[in-house]
């Protein structure tokens, strides 16, 4: 069954915004080596339950993205539209890492939807 494995929340100020996190929580961070702004959150260690995350820069209106593992970003894109939701973002690769698209649902939530795929470019 796939489920949540990223979270993404986008900052104004990400320098503000992790010093927050760090100091709260004790979260760490690391600037990814892409095309983009974009900071990796490690929330705690691998042996507790949760998930690990990402800071970018606002792209729109929601702050806060949730991420769904998929086998098949392509194949869960025609479910999703099938089902009455949007592709609003389609399929781009994270290279090394694998596929992502960003959907709404029927209430107009936006959420992404990854597929693990390290050939991709």
């Amino acid at each position: 069954m796939p489920r949540v494995v990223h979270f993404e929340v986008a900052v104004d100020n990400p320098d503000r915004a992790q010093n927050f996190y760090t100091q709260v929580f004790g979260w760490k961070f690391n600037k990814w080596d892409g095309p983009e702004d974009y900071w990796l959150v490690t929330t705690g260690e691998d042996k507790q339950p949760g998930i690990n995350g990402g800071f970018m820069r606002p792209r729109g209106p929601q702050r806060v993205v949730n991420t769904v593992d998929v086998p098949s970003v392509d194949d869960f894109s025609r479910k999703i539209t099938q089902s009455g939701g949007k592709v609003v973002a389609p399929k781009m690769a994270i290279p090394g890492m694998g596929y992502v698209a960003y959907c709404q649902d029927t209430e107009g939530n936006t959420f992404g939807i990854f597929q693990m795929d390290a050939k991709a470019k």
